[in-house]
């Protein structure tokens, strides 16, 4: 009889990755706490991956807050980096020892980009312009050693949770609600896409976004937010979302 497959999620804890747990839309999904598996560990991740019949990883794990990567950077590359590479070095040996692919998708950044200009494709030059973006980068060109990977550029937020009094009319994103990001990660995959994707929603601002979801929030200037900034933040860092629209489409 032929195991049934299992998905396994890592940083499960996280928004993203609870509000995967919380949509049901991924089937045996398997959810081990930091303790059980942390990507800074490789014997945790062999162990894990020893333990079911996983044909599906998908990676929300990461030091995501930027202003933590600059505060902390030798962390944000343990974590975001060599965390990536040991994930990816298990998955390799498990393909060589049982002679199975495990199919990865990988939660990247919009931040991999300039973010100066929008409208930035797949193809665009990445450069990106903090610490979180250059460690996020790298995490990539590791993922993409692999056969079988999906590698997801976003930028999210959670509707139910805005926790800014203020937000920007000229920081422009393509940021999606989270529970529309899962639905479209959830599509992704039955479409059997390897490769980079940009994925979100039409460009807005920040303020456009929050107004949505909190009607008292108050508007503000790029200007405002990063004079108390030691880092950058984006300008602009809408993306050319063809690619997304096209493989969601058929």
């Amino acid at each position: 009889m032929k195991k049934k497959s299992n998905t396994l999620l890592i940083g499960a804890k996280g928004k993203l990755g609870s509000a995967i747990i919380k949509s049901k839309l991924f089937n045996n999904l398997f959810c081990p706490t930091k303790k059980q598996l942390n990507i800074e560990n490789k014997e945790k991740i062999r162990r894990i991956l020893k333990k079911k019949n996983f044909s599906l990883i998908i990676n929300c794990a990461a030091m995501a807050r930027m202003k933590q990567c600059e505060n902390f950077p030798n962390k944000a590359i343990k974590t975001n980096i060599f965390g990536t590479k040991n994930l990816v070095d298990e998955i390799e040996n498990y393909r060589k020892i049982y002679k199975r692919d495990i199919k990865i998708i990988h939660i990247s950044t919009d931040g991999v980009y300039p973010s100066t200009k929008g409208n930035y494709s797949e193809k665009h030059e990445t450069r990106p312009y903090n610490i979180y973006g250059w460690t996020k980068l790298h995490s990539e060109l590791i993922v993409k050693r692999l056969k079988k990977y999906v590698v997801i550029r976003t930028r999210f937020f959670d509707g139910k949770n805005v926790r800014f009094n203020t937000a920007a009319t000229d920081i422009f994103t393509s940021a999606m609600e989270i529970e529309n990001l899962v639905k479209a990660i959830e599509k992704i995959h039955k479409k059997n896409f390897r490769g980079i994707i940009n994925v979100g929603e039409k460009r807005k601002s920040d303020y456009e976004n929050y107004k949505k979801f909190k009607k008292n929030i108050k508007p503000c200037k790029r200007i405002d937010i990063i004079k108390n900034l030691n880092f950058m933040i984006a300008k602009d860092a809408s993306m050319n979302l063809n690619l997304f629209k096209k493989i969601i489409k058929n």
